[in-house]
């Protein structure tokens, strides 16, 4: 198995995750709030917004969030490229989703288009520096592998707070 296997082994592991606890969402449990942390609908908005605004920074296409018509399905109160980073608590109840369906289908079409994004680079392409602005600057391997653990981080906390519920 090469570096980009790995990596979209890595990539599906959030949604597989979600996939686990679909059929136990409901609008009800989606927008609960323990105390002032996030909700499972902000936790999966987010995992799916962190991945498609960062993939569009690599790929240089449009983030699938404006390309496919998310923005206008979820009609929130947001800036079109807000995906969640550094929301205050009351930004973070500002995401109400009430069909977990919409949540689902976003996550997977955002996975899947980093994906296809996989399915196109050589191990070589892994190697090469993305971001400057960090020490050591990161790399395209090291992007795609924390793009993917932030959200599988993200929906393991979904999955939590829904265990909390019960």
């Amino acid at each position: 198995m090469n570096s980009v296997e790995v990596l979209k082994d890595l990539a599906y592991r959030p949604l597989e995750a979600a996939k686990s606890i679909e059929d136990q969402l409901t609008a009800e449990n989606l927008n609960w709030h323990p105390g002032h942390d996030n909700s499972i609908a902000w936790l999966l908005w987010h995992s799916a917004r962190e991945i498609d605004v960062q993939l569009s920074q690599l790929s240089g296409k449009e983030p699938v969030w404006t390309a496919q018509g998310y923005q206008e399905r979820f009609d929130l109160p947001l800036a079109e490229d807000d995906m969640g980073f550094g929301h205050s608590p009351e930004q973070a109840r500002s995401v109400v989703v009430e069909d977990p369906r919409l949540l689902m289908e976003h996550l997977e079409t955002v996975i899947n288009a980093q994906l296809d994004y996989l399915n196109v680079l050589s191990d070589g392409e892994l190697a090469q520096i993305v971001d400057r602005r960090w020490e050591p600057p990161v790399s395209r391997g090291a992007r795609l592998l924390s793009i993917s653990l932030d959200a599988f981080a993200h929906v393991s906390e979904a999955q939590y707070i829904l265990g909390i519920q019960r």
